[in-house]
């Protein structure tokens, strides 16, 4: 359960139609659920307002079924799966995991995705087409996190043109994550013409001096534009999350 599915069972008691007693019997679970394999955070979303996210890679289809259904016992209603490759994702429908796969995004979630309700929009941009397997990852993330979202592919500084014609959505957007592999200039150009914080993700696309994405976040890490703040190479959903807490602040509206 996170925060916004305990305002809802809140509402439901101030109605009339969830007695207190069947809200504290809602909410009354164990914090943390041994699995064996897994502790599940269960208390998670109240907490931080973010339930637990299952980490895909390294799990098996089993272990990641038994997590879900886990969380759905405790009155989580939705999930989000991320790096889940498609064989994985196959073998995890065949055990009857309902979920929804987002094949460019390499991630599943269970439930439906929520109404935006941050305080404007979410400017998700790409250096390259390479980038964008990083994008989608960032750009569902945000959308399962209850933001509105808008991507745009391949505007690097190879051909800076094609950044400066979203100058009207550049300046539109609450917070910008700026995706880039090779010398990773985009976010500090970002950073040059946007009002506001822009979230540098590094990529480990690039020939071999690309050092698997380590020459990129080094230059992002040094960039010279302000407001430029960077994540872990290839972490599409860590930019997103830190980019909706930023869009979720009260007091911040566009």
């Amino acid at each position: 359960m996170d925060a916004a599915e305990l305002l809802t069972l809140a509402q439901a008691v101030s109605r009339g139609a969830l007695t207190p007693e069947q809200l504290v019997e809602r909410a009354r679970v164990d914090t943390v659920k041994d699995l064996g394999y897994a502790q599940v955070d269960t208390e998670r979303g109240l907490r931080t307002g973010v339930s637990e996210v299952i980490y895909g890679a390294g799990k098996t289809a089993e272990q990641i079924a038994g997590i879900v259904d886990a969380m759905r016992a405790a009155g989580q209603a939705r999930v989000l799966i991320t790096r889940l490759e498609a064989d994985k994702a196959a073998a995890l429908a065949e055990l009857g995991c309902p979920f929804t796969y987002y094949e460019a995004a390499r991630a599943g979630v269970v439930g439906e995705l929520p109404e935006p309700d941050g305080n404007g929009m979410i400017l998700v941009v790409t250096a390259g087409t390479s980038d964008a397997p990083v994008a989608e990852e960032a750009a569902l993330t945000a959308r399962f996190l209850g933001n509105r979202v808008e991507l745009v592919n391949d505007a690097g500084v190879a051909g800076i043109h094609r950044l400066l014609s979203h100058g009207e959505q550049i300046a539109r957007a609450q917070v910008i994550v700026a995706i880039a592999g090779m010398e990773g200039a985009l976010p500090s150009v970002v950073g040059g013409l946007a009002a506001c914080p822009v979230i540098a993700v590094p990529t480990s696309v690039g020939y071999g001096a690309n050092l698997g994405g380590l020459t990129t976040l080094l230059a992002m890490v040094n960039s010279c534009a302000s407001g430029v703040s960077v994540v872990n190479i290839d972490n599409g959903f860590g930019a997103a999350y830190q980019a909706s807490l930023i869009n979720h602040l009260p007091g911040k509206e566009a």
